[in-house]
């Protein structure tokens, strides 16, 4: 189930990273990526470089980042109304749970 939230999360990302305005050269996307704290395109989903600094989940399932991906968590039962975000990133809802960064690395 995660497997396949994952590869329709990824696909949607993927859709989504042609906003870019023209910058193309690593260079930039790198410092753009600095400066909003947030994973440079082309990242591997899951990877250490994945990360929403912003939000403490991996970009490529930040639904507060990228609203495009809201449909494929509802789609799989995976949302907090209440909230507005996915239920298995709602600390509120379940405050045991605990979203950590994969190690550099992966």
């Amino acid at each position: 189930m995660f497997t396949r939230l994952a590869l329709i999360a990824f696909v949607l990302v993927l859709g989504a990273c042609s906003k870019e305005g023209g910058r193309t050269d690593d260079k930039a996307r790198k410092a753009e990526a600095t400066e909003t704290q947030h994973a440079p395109a082309g990242v591997k989903p899951g990877s250490h470089q994945d990360w929403c600094d912003e939000h403490q989940v991996a970009e490529s399932q930040c639904t507060r980042c990228n609203p495009a991906l809201v449909p494929a968590f509802k789609a799989t039962n995976d949302w907090c109304e209440e909230h507005g975000l996915p239920e298995s990133q709602c600390t509120k809802c379940n405050p045991d749970l605990v979203i950590t960064r994969p190690p550099e690395g992966t």
